[in-house]
């Protein structure tokens, strides 16, 4: 067993922790179970509480260029109240619910872009100390896996997936980011849409999907962008034909019909028009129904998991020089 130190405001010789979560992807609106596990330091401490901190990687668009920063998405108290004595082993069993918001971070085994980890946060005498930092893998619930895997079968390729931070209006979004897919169009409609972006917003009642087009400027019409609003059922998931169903959405899309458009909120900004970038540069090259999705560009899923502490160590870096 590996433990990880806190050397923070705990001090060297505090106590040390490693979180290690249920193997397996997560899901959105689902629980995460596992174990905090203790050693304690050179001396006994009352530990007060033990959190678990839900955190992403974000990408903020600016009027020049696009930032990346971290983001707390939720925090979970799992434990606290206890006596950690010198030396002494203390495991801490958890099962928490994510939020139904929770970007998907991969599909049929492979990474997707968006990084995203459980931080785990001690707090001994009045002081908090960040320890253990898990990557974690989050698969999609049944309907956006039936979705996706329709723009697939429609002759869609899948470019990339990022998190935005910001809000998108009308949708009842509660985290403060949200998952952008970026989608290319098939050859058929290469010549009126650059490229298609989906975004789902889930609830317990269902999923409100949003698609963007990119719409390629014509002879006798500018280049804009079209957004709109749709809506479907946990429960229908099994029983609806999804080619028929994205189908249709992407034809009231494309044609730009106006009845159901919305616009992505960025603080007080108003932007129809966004674009977002390349997240962390893992490449979707295509979905078929029960077929793996591939990873382009020089990054496979292990590497993304490896990297975990690399894409949260500037944020970490800079809390640090704060604290000191």
């Amino acid at each position: 067993m590996v433990f990880k130190k806190l050397l923070g405001a705990l001090g060297v010789g505090g106590p040390s922790v490693d979180t290690v979560l249920q193997p397996g992807p997560a899901l959105p609106g689902g629980p995460l179970s596992g174990e905090v596990r203790l050693r304690g330091g050179g001396s006994d401490v009352t530990v007060d509480r033990i959190s678990l901190l839900l955190v992403a990687r974000v990408e903020r668009e600016g009027q020049e260029e696009e930032d990346e920063g971290t983001v707390v998405l939720e925090r979970f108290t799992v434990g606290g109240g206890f006596r950690l004595a010198e030396e002494a082993d203390h495991t801490v069993p958890f099962t928490v619910t994510l939020p139904w918001e929770t970007p998907v971070t991969e599909l049929h085994g492979q990474h997707l872009g968006p990084v995203l980890g459980i931080r785990t946060e001690l707090e001994i005498a009045g002081a908090r100390d960040k320890g253990d930092l898990d990557a974690l893998a989050v698969g999609p619930l049944p309907a956006q896996e039936a979705i996706l895997e329709a723009f697939g079968q429609l002759g869609y390729a899948f470019r990339s997936a990022d998190l935005e931070l910001g809000h998108i209006r009308g949708t009842g979004q509660q985290l403060p980011c949200y998952q952008e897919i970026e989608i290319l169009p098939p050859a058929g409609h290469a010549h009126t849409v650059n490229e298609i972006e989906v975004t789902f917003i889930a609830a317990p009642g269902g999923l409100k999907i949003v698609i963007e087009a990119d719409k390629r400027a014509g002879l006798f019409s500018e280049g804009h962008d079209t957004v709109h609003r749709f809506t479907a059922s946990h429960h229908a998931a099994p029983q609806t034909d999804w080619n028929a169903q994205v189908d249709a959405w992407l034809k009231e899309v494309i044609a730009g019909h106006e009845g159901h458009a919305v616009s992505p909120s960025y603080g007080d900004e108003h932007d129809v028009g966004h674009r977002s970038g390349p997240g962390t540069g893992a490449v979707v090259a295509g979905v078929a129904a029960g077929v793996a999705v591939g990873v382009v560009g020089g990054m496979v899923a292990a590497e993304v998991v490896d990297e975990i502490g690399d894409a949260f160590e500037g944020e970490e870096d800079e809390e640090s020089e704060e604290e000191g």
